[in-house]
């Protein structure tokens, strides 16, 4: 009988810490978004980014209907951790991320060298810009910054390729929304 109750004593407690662990052990008490910010999103590009928690929040302009100003800017964060910054300018010319003028938003900064459309890339350790045409009513040209927030795990190589993967999957719908012609 003493064997019983010990095996019983340790099958109940295995169970109380199964349990105690599931429930301390994270996981994503959230749904991805279809969008953000106005902007569809891919959950397999986004989810890189995304961490354990309970809440995921988009917060901030949308990124096409601007109300007149030449900007519109978004985070999406989960339980008040910035997971990524979304922004994008509508402006009057190509602005090339490899220039002096835009530096300061890199770290180990290099060119894109192969977008899927016209214009101008780059990628950094938590960042990536693209500038490129739009014709269209609301802008001649766009200018997307992806900023990803620098506590993002893993090793940097493979997290510069995903930020690359997210930003050209980004930039196509951002032109879609907007109506670019270029």
């Amino acid at each position: 009988m003493r064997t019983s109750a010990r095996c019983l004593a340790a099958s109940v407690l295995n169970c109380c810490l199964a349990l105690s662990l599931t429930a301390c052990g994270g996981g994503r008490g959230y749904a991805v978004p279809k969008e953000a910010c106005g902007v569809p999103l891919s959950e397999k590009k986004i989810d890189p980014f995304l961490v354990d928690g309970n809440e995921l929040k988009v917060v901030g302009d949308s990124l096409l209907d601007t109300k007149g100003k030449s900007q519109g800017r978004c985070e999406i964060s989960v339980d008040d951790w910035l997971v990524a910054n979304l922004e994008v300018d509508k402006v009057d010319k190509l602005y090339d991320p490899m220039g002096d003028l835009d530096s300061f938003r890199f770290r180990n900064r290099e060119k894109i060298e192969d977008l899927p459309f016209k214009g101008l890339g780059a990628v950094g350790d938590y960042s990536a810009m693209v500038s490129t045409g739009c014709a269209a009513s609301t802008a001649d040209h766009l200018v997307v910054l992806v900023t990803i927030s620098r506590k993002s795990g893993g090793d940097v190589a493979e997290r510069r390729k995903r930020i690359k993967d997210f930003t050209l999957d980004f930039v196509p719908k951002v032109k879609k929304a907007l109506s670019c012609t270029a």
